[in-house]
């Protein structure tokens, strides 16, 4: 498939992120496309970011949970690239920058040094952890209604919006990553809460699969990357007016609104 077509999804998923305008599903104009037809029109934008002066800041894991892996009828997670320009600032975020964006609770890890697969295990991800901290991911799809597949997802820097960490630092040897909890908060009510072990079964299990898969794309995870490691939960719609507060037992409360 040639690089022609690639490049004419990648400048069309660029420009319904700059326009806030969605478009239809990439998998019903091109059925043809595969995963790795995707992960090659997600690099065109991250190179062209790049070479516009922006700099990646860390990677993100998706459909780490069974629900959402059975809903897109997949039965493995996928990765994006976070960038500069998608840290949110204040813990505010304006609503009309975003398409349709949700809210997730995860756990972030941050890099003491590189990872290189093929045979990374969750023991490794642990000794290469500066340390891990409370994180909002917000999810968001240039996808119009989010009628989205494994290929439209993909393609669309698997669904990456904006994100936020917290200022507490935990190192991972001191806590069971899997025993985290988490309760995920909207305008003050409680909505729905989860486990570490409701990514993959470890988080740092989740962050072992995607330095073993980025492998095979000739990619490693770099010293003082942030690695977003999936969603404990389900996701939150947000609109302006909304405020998040995802609370975890050991790595406290991390919180961001729209306006």
């Amino acid at each position: 498939m040639g690089n022609e077509k690639y490049e004419r999804i990648a400048k069309a998923l660029k420009r319904a992120e700059l326009d806030v305008k969605a478009i239809g599903p990439i998998s019903k104009l091109y059925p043809e496309l595969g995963i790795d037809d995707a992960y090659s029109i997600q690099m065109l934008n991250i190179k062209s970011a790049i070479e516009s002066g922006r700099k990646i800041t860390g990677k993100k894991i998706g459909l780490t949970s069974l629900a959402m892996q059975n809903l897109l009828g997949v039965n493995q997670p996928d990765f994006g690239h976070l960038m500069d320009y998608m840290e949110v600032e204040n813990n505010t975020i304006e609503r009309s920058r975003m398409l349709q964006p949700k809210v997730e609770g995860e756990i972030a890890f941050v890099l003491k040094e590189d990872i290189q697969g093929p045979n990374v295990t969750a023991e490794d991800v642990i000794n290469s952890t500066e340390y891990v901290a409370a994180a909002i991911e917000i999810v968001d799809s240039r996808i119009l209604d989010w009628k989205i597949n494994i290929v439209d997802t993909i393609a669309d820097n698997a669904s990456s919006g904006m994100y936020i960490i917290s200022e507490k630092k935990v190192s991972p040897k001191s806590v069971d990553l899997r025993k985290i909890t988490m309760d995920l908060f909207k305008n003050g009510e409680k909505i729905n809460s989860g486990t570490g072990a409701d990514v993959l079964g470890d988080p740092a299990y989740a962050v072992a699969w995607l330095a073993n898969i980025l492998w095979e794309y000739g990619v490693k995870l770099k010293k003082g990357e942030i690695i977003l490691s999936g969603a404990l939960t389900a996701a939150l719609v947000a609109e302006a007016g909304d405020e998040f507060k995802a609370s975890f037992s050991e790595l406290g409360d991390i919180s961001v609104r729209f306006i």
